[in-house]
């Protein structure tokens, strides 16, 4: 009895040593940072993501040939070094000596030819195939099912070309996209379609490795031994918390036991600002309305101009974003370049067409709006059949929807709102399940192409189904010009062609809000909406 009870005394010790140095871990922050940036993803496959929460994690599982740096440059990665042919149609990467697999498989460039076929092929259905890959030759017969057509070669296991068509003068940019990472072919094949969602079976090529996966609670992260540059990798572990409802990340934040969060109650903001902890930086994307073109009466552009025009964009950005966000102008917002160094692509259709909706006259706008409805047969809202708007509740989403339902009320019309979770809304915008969704996209790379290509058919993150013969002729020419004035040119004309079909409703331009606790340093965010956590520490 004497040992037992000895016994009993020394494994309570144990644990309570254990517990106290755990907390000890947690306290200091030596090697775990604990993070929200969005609640369970759709999928973090790569080849299948196409949301910011999704890359955000990505990026710290995969590296592909090229990378962004904290100064948003691109540089080597897995590719140590690359060049383009002098006629431009030719990519030539090097790949590093000793690449491994997060098993510590050997990785070859043949693991790249596998991956770039497969965002390919048409069984896989990526929603960004057609927008990295239709340059690249053979996209076509790929995209049909001939995947060994897509001019991607291996002709050694340190060598990776790209054949395109015509010239792309963002390529590189593509290359350090994070849906073109390698994925492993073996991995895959053994687990199916459930692949991403399992520790054993994602593996990886990037910093981390994921040890965890519960839907609806958290994934773990671990630094990966076999990363090539793994000696500059900081964290020993990421968290990743799924958290859907803002005030339950808050309260997490609040009691130290995550470090940063993404989704910070709307009623708390101004309560916020000039709290040091609170950032709100720029972000380059555009927060807008998708209409279902395929279904009546949104098929009908004077439908979806007059419920364009309808928004008050400036009350939207002010008062309900509280001024996080600005009232979008045009579908192009600040901070994306234009054909000369230094020019912004916004300030130039400011110039040279001006701002497609004045934020300063909403009045005219309203009238209008009731004009066009008229116009289209729906005199103030008379027979416009009841529709919903999908949305998610999180930020400034349900608000927003609620402004809307209100807004269009004003023209006798009828809309509910739909609230879902997050990866429900994704995949039911994707599969056209909708009649009006809120929608927005953040940039992947520093070209007007990467937001006003979203509406060309065929584009797999084309929600709406919206198609103009000249709106596609357009981004073609601009896709294959091999002038960098005429392309951004086609560009302007094209954001142009949208804007007056109505081909989607912008509504504000993206500012990113979160919370970090000041002692997470070495960290970034970039302008895409990423935060680089890799290389950070707690002091």
């Amino acid at each position: 009895m004497k040992k037992l009870t000895f016994l009993v005394s020394v494994l309570a010790l144990a644990g309570l040593l254990f517990s106290c140095n755990e907390k000890k871990s947690s306290a200091t922050g030596s090697s775990v940072i604990h993070v929200q940036v969005g609640p369970s993803p759709e999928t973090i496959d790569p080849a299948l993501n196409s949301a910011v929460d999704g890359a955000n994690m990505i990026l710290h599982a995969f590296e592909g040939l090229l990378k962004f740096n904290r100064d948003n440059n691109v540089v080597a990665a897995c590719a140590e070094k690359w060049e383009q042919a002098t006629d431009g149609l030719t990519w030539t990467f090097h790949l590093r000596d000793g690449l491994k697999w997060s098993d510590g498989s050997p990785l070859t460039a043949a693991d790249f030819v596998y991956s770039w076929r497969r965002v390919a092929d048409p069984v896989t259905a990526a929603p960004y195939g057609y927008d990295l890959l239709n340059m690249i030759v053979g996209f076509d017969e790929a995209s049909a099912g001939n995947v060994e057509a897509l001019g991607v070669y291996a002709p050694d296991e340190k060598t990776f070309i790209v054949k395109l068509t015509s010239p792309c003068i963002y390529f590189d940019k593509i290359a350090a996209f994070a849906v073109l990472v390698p994925v492993q072919r073996a991995a895959i094949e053994a687990a199916g379609d459930g692949w991403a969602t399992a520790p054993k079976s994602y593996v990886t090529n990037g910093p981390y490795f994921m040890s965890e996966f519960t839907d609806g609670s958290q994934i773990v992260f671990e630094k990966n031994p076999y990363y090539w540059d793994v000696e500059n990798i900081t964290f020993d572990k990421i968290v990743w918390h799924l958290i859907e409802d803002p005030n339950t990340s808050y309260t997490a934040y609040n009691q130290g036991e995550i470090q940063l969060i993404k989704d910070v109650p709307t009623e708390e903001i101004p309560s916020l600002r000039g709290n040091s902890e609170f950032y709100v930086e720029p972000i380059m994307g555009t927060y807008y309305v998708t209409f279902n073109t395929k279904k009546a009466p949104f098929d009908d552009s004077r439908v979806r101009e007059a419920l364009s025009l309808a928004i008050d964009r400036k009350h939207v950005a002010s008062t309900i974003m509280q001024g996080t966000y600005s009232p979008a102008k045009n579908f192009v917002g600040p901070g994306v370049s234009d054909s000369a160094l230094g020019s912004s692509f916004e300030a130039v259709t400011t110039k040279k067409y001006g701002d497609h909706f004045n934020i300063e006259n909403y009045e005219n706008d309203l009238i209008r709006a009731k004009q066009l409805l008229a116009e289209a047969g729906y005199p103030n809202g008379k027979g416009f059949p009841a529709f919903e708007y999908l949305t998610n509740d999180s930020g400034y989403h349900k608000a927003v929807a609620e402004y809307l339902q209100a807004a269009w009320g004003e023209l006798g019309l009828t809309m509910t709102v739909n609230i879902q979770e997050w990866k429900t809304v994704s995949a039911d915008r994707r599969a056209g399940n909708f009649d009006v969704a809120r929608n927005g996209w953040v940039y992947d790379w520093d070209d007007p192409s990467n937001m006003i290509n979203l509406l060309e058919t065929g584009n797999g993150n084309n929600d709406g189904k919206y198609s103009s013969a000249e709106f596609d002729k357009l981004v073609a020419l601009a896709r294959t010009s091999t002038e960098v004035v005429k392309h951004y040119e086609y560009l302007h004309e094209a954001e142009q062609v949208l804007l007056k079909d109505a081909a989607m409703a912008p509504v504000a331009y993206y500012n990113e809000f979160w919370l970090q606790k000041s002692n997470l340093k070495g960290t970034w965010h970039s302008p895409y909406g990423y935060w680089y956590l890799m290389y950070g520490k707690l002091d």
